[in-house]
């Protein structure tokens, strides 16, 4: 009862937040209730602060709904649904996945951009924007700075991509197809993805949204690989504990697909479980912002965003060259 009570205040501070980044998300869609969430809250830590007694709930709130969210997540999924879609799109997909790991590791080397935020951005760029990176960043420990930055890095890109994207492909003469598959597998974002698609043509933005969700399945592999690293890295300290660091969260987020892609889930109720889950990250990501330090944010420079710039970049063009050598543009 009296951790219920400490809680409570930064709890309830980022479910207000959150409500206000919803309604701001659902206006201006390309932008997105997340990257309000995590704007606010930054503003409001970085200027009045956010009060004393909320941090323990923020904390709460930062770390343990963020992965209750990513579980309701996977009960919106469904496997039958990217199935034939996944397999037509699977080649280009694994090459952007692989373009973009490659790049974030090495450039972010040369750059000397700490691991954990190179980690993102990669991830980022390479499954699903904002999600991937909640998904990950419990299992690699990283602090609230480097997944704010992360995400405001991911998000430029995102909005650049809505903009860019559609004259590029009608300037390319893409087909709806074709385009459908560059932006499922070159735009970070969901909601991008979905603008970007639909701008060039209906046939693009259906095409779009299957490979998008595709793309997203693919959060289970890479989130076990990043937690067998970092299960490597902490074997070598003397109170190495296997089930504290596996992300349990992971193997739930998959038993929620299996049930939700048997249909235990009523099909009524799914557009509520997604919806609630999209809440719990802007909720989740508005405690992110209220932890996260502007001034520790400026001192990592505008390094991580070149190496977003680099990354999202080369997998843009991998996306086309697989393409264009399968002959499916």
């Amino acid at each position: 009862m009296r951790n219920l009570k400490e809680i409570c205040p930064g709890v309830i501070l980022s479910f207000i937040i959150a409500v206000i980044a919803t309604i701001l998300g659902e206006k201006w869609p390309i932008i997105g209730g997340a990257v309000f969430g995590i704007l606010i809250g930054i503003i409001i830590n970085n200027t009045i602060g956010k009060p004393e007694k909320s941090k323990k709930g923020v904390t709460f709130v930062s770390k343990k709904v963020l992965q209750w969210s990513i579980i309701l997540l996977g009960a919106g999924l469904s496997f039958t649904q990217v199935k034939s879609t996944g397999l037509e799109s699977l080649s280009v997909t694994v090459v952007t996945i692989t373009v973009a790991f490659v790049s974030a590791f090495l450039i972010g080397k040369l750059l000397k951009i700490p691991n954990n935020l190179k980690s993102l951005i990669g991830v980022g760029t390479a499954i699903c924007g904002g999600s991937a990176i909640a998904a990950v960043s419990p299992i690699i420990e990283a602090d609230d700075m480097e997944i704010a930055y992360s995400i405001s890095t991911i998000f430029l890109f995102n909005i650049m991509a809505v903009l860019i994207f559609p004259p590029l492909g009608h300037m390319l003469n893409l087909t709806d197809k074709g385009f459908g598959l560059w932006a499922g597998t070159a735009i970070n974002d969901t909601s991008s993805v979905v603008a970007a698609g639909y701008i060039f043509s209906n046939a693009a933005g259906e095409f779009a949204t299957i490979v998008k969700l595709t793309r997203a399945t693919l959060i289970i592999p890479i989130s076990l690989i990043f937690a067998m690293i970092t299960a490597y890295k902490k074997k070598k300290e003397s109170n190495f504990n296997l089930r504290k660091i596996f992300p349990w969260f992971i193997l739930w987020f998959l038993v929620a697909s299996i049930l939700n892609t048997l249909g235990v889930f009523p099909k009524s109720l799914i557009p509520h479980i997604t919806r609630l889950g999209k809440f719990m990250i802007v909720m989740a990501l508005s405690a992110v912002g209220l932890s996260a330090n502007f001034k520790d944010m400026i001192k990592s420079g505008l390094k991580p965003v070149l190496l977003g710039l680099i990354v999202w970049f080369n997998v843009a063009i991998s996306s086309l060259l697989v393409q264009h050598f399968m002959g499916q543009l």
